[in-house]
């Protein structure tokens, strides 16, 4: 199935000081979410950005958020800020719990609810939440810090994911990427199953490069044609 591709921005990459103006030109380039993690300092070893920031990207601009819940208790931190219709909400299946009242939660709010995968975690851990998920956010690389190193042999997985996903009559869902996506690592990817491509420093906030240059080449090299 060929899938609209999704560039999802990384604000963690970001200079923070210039978001505001950022949000701006990345809106005008076109880009089609912003990519928020969240963390705790207990799933990982980082504390970014909470609640208030997300109300304050929700205040300054129209374009959906990507929610990447890196948190040991997702429901807790889901009961300080509202979610917009068209926005994607991410927990980790590591936590090993039920998510049928926070999938339900988010599917209520108009939107989608993904599952992330550590490298390490196997696809076999999805199954007991077949039918909760819409997106599966596959972990490139160790997660917390940005500019991170690509895992070993893990670019595999997204094509082990999308054949799992549609061997288990799952081909509406969503495979997302995030990790040290480069625009040449996004295109190897988007011919072998990501729709949804999280772009950081590897992708979007290249050293030395603008805006207006990285964000139309990371789109050319995920539009490219299926061979």
């Amino acid at each position: 199935m060929n899938k609209k591709k999704y560039i999802s921005v990384s604000v963690m990459c970001s200079d923070l000081m210039a978001l505001g103006s950022d949000i701006k030109e990345l809106e005008r380039l076109g880009v089609d979410m912003l990519h928020v993690d969240v963390t705790d300092a207990h799933f990982v070893p980082n504390l970014t950005f909470g609640s208030g920031f997300i109300k304050a990207m929700h205040a300054c601009t129209r374009m959906p958020l990507d929610i990447h819940l890196m948190v040991e208790e997702p429901e807790v931190c889901l009961q300080n800020f509202s979610l917009r219709e068209g926005d994607i909400l991410t927990a980790h299946v590591e936590l090993d719990r039920s998510y049928d009242a926070l999938a339900a939660q988010v599917h209520k709010a108009g939107c989608r609810f993904g599952l992330a995968l550590n490298p390490e975690t196997p696809l076999c851990s999805l199954e007991r939440h077949e039918g909760l998920f819409d997106v599966v956010l596959l972990m490139l690389v160790h997660p917390g810090f940005a500019g991170a190193k690509l895992v070993d042999g893990i670019l595999d997985k997204v094509a082990l994911t999308r054949r799992w996903l549609d061997e288990h009559g799952l081909q509406d869902v969503e495979i997302s990427v995030d990790g040290s996506v480069s625009a040449e690592r996004a295109s190897l990817m988007a011919q072998t199953g990501a729709s949804i491509f999280v772009g950081g420093t590897a992708g979007i906030y290249r050293p030395g490069m603008a805006l207006e240059e990285t964000v139309p080449a990371f789109r050319e090299a995920i539009s490219a044609p299926l061979v």
